[in-house]
């Protein structure tokens, strides 16, 4: 240690020093320098051999060390990791010389680095000031972070109740228009079913509000398996149900499911030691191209298609053509259409 800097004075003031002789050899190394390079004592190596000088440049010898204190250096610790720093050169004027040296900008690499902490630096130095902004802004995100979660979780479980009908966990009305919107504006090539139950009326009306909600959910579950996972089943009312099938080709398929969702449906449903038996009717649109229609219109003439279905007397599937809606203009509702539950 040279005589013109007190070394435990320094190691307060300035942990990150380094103090070297007349010929730039380190004789002192604060206790956050060797910190660096914890394997390797500093003391007794040359400055130019434990470090780069990266700015000013052209600095490779002791002389143009010598020459360049008091401003700013820009360093590099060798060895690894390579430290970059930054560090002034001050001679106390008898040939020694002290360098202080610091992280600079690069104070949260160095610290996340070296696992250096608050006593690694001096009380004074705004490098505490920053990590307590650091830790402090970290833990503001962090709480953001999880806020951010539980309402993103929150708009999840809203949109899907919003879409949702909560009775069966079918889609609803709101789910299907926007499937079906979509769908047209596609253009593509699709089928509308639209499905209203039989006789369900007489299930509420015999066995109460109870028994009809179970046969609800036992018809929603019959559509569910008889249909694809890219199809659309929804709940459009109190006994009516819409399935979207996208991407039908053959009119012969249609037919085949509207045969089994028929079926199945014709199954005696049991219920609390009692038997509830509907059937359901169908009026289908199959959809080549729909450039032309509007949500409005595919949903009616599956409607009209329904209601030819009710009058043929039930349990049936009926096609959508354009001769049905002239014959729908002048007849009355179908027979029985009516008492849906809400």
């Amino acid at each position: 240690m040279t005589e013109g800097f007190n070394a435990d004075v320094l190691d307060v003031l300035c942990p990150m020093n380094l103090t070297l002789d007349a010929q730039g050899i380190i004789t002192d190394a604060g206790p956050t320098t060797q910190k660096l390079r914890p394997d390797v004592s500093l003391v007794g190596r040359s400055f130019l051999e434990a470090f780069r000088v990266m700015r000013p440049r052209g600095i490779t010898t002791l002389a143009q060390l010598w020459e360049s204190r008091h401003i700013k250096l820009h360093l590099e610790m060798r060895g690894t990791p390579p430290a970059r720093l930054k560090g002034v050169l001050v001679s106390d004027g008898q040939g020694a010389a002290i360098v202080n040296l610091s992280f600079g900008i690069s104070i949260l690499d160095g610290v996340r680095d070296y696992a250096l902490t608050n006593a690694d630096f001096a009380a004074t130095d705004l490098a505490i000031e920053m990590l307590y902004l650091v830790e402090a802004k970290s833990a503001a995100m962090e709480a953001s972070r999880k806020l951010n979660l539980r309402l993103q979780g929150a708009k999840t479980v809203a949109e899907e109740q919003a879409y949702t009908d909560t009775l069966t966990g079918l889609h609803n009305r709101r789910a299907l228009d926007q499937v079906l919107e979509g769908l047209l504006a596609a253009n593509a090539g699709f089928a509308v079913m639209h499905i209203d139950l039989d006789y369900f009326k007489a299930v509420n009306d015999k066995l109460g509000h109870a028994a009809g909600d179970h046969v609800l959910q036992v018809v929603a579950g019959a559509m569910l398996e008889e249909t694809h996972a890219t199809d659309t089943v929804a709940r459009v009312g109190g006994d009516e149900f819409t399935v979207l099938l996208p991407n039908v080709g053959d009119i012969d398929v249609l037919s085949r499911v509207g045969r089994r969702i028929i079926e199945r449906i014709e199954v005696p449903i049991p219920f609390n030691g009692q038997i509830c038996e509907i059937s359901d009717s169908i009026g289908t649109v199959w959809i080549q191209s729909s450039s032309s229609l509007t949500r409005e219109r595919v949903m009616e003439d599956a409607d009209i298609a329904l209601y030819a279905s009710k009058n043929e007397g039930r349990a049936r599937q009926t096609f959508y053509t354009p001769e049905l809606r002239n014959t729908a203009n002048s007849a009355g509702p179908p027979k029985g259409r009516g008492g849906k539950k809400a």
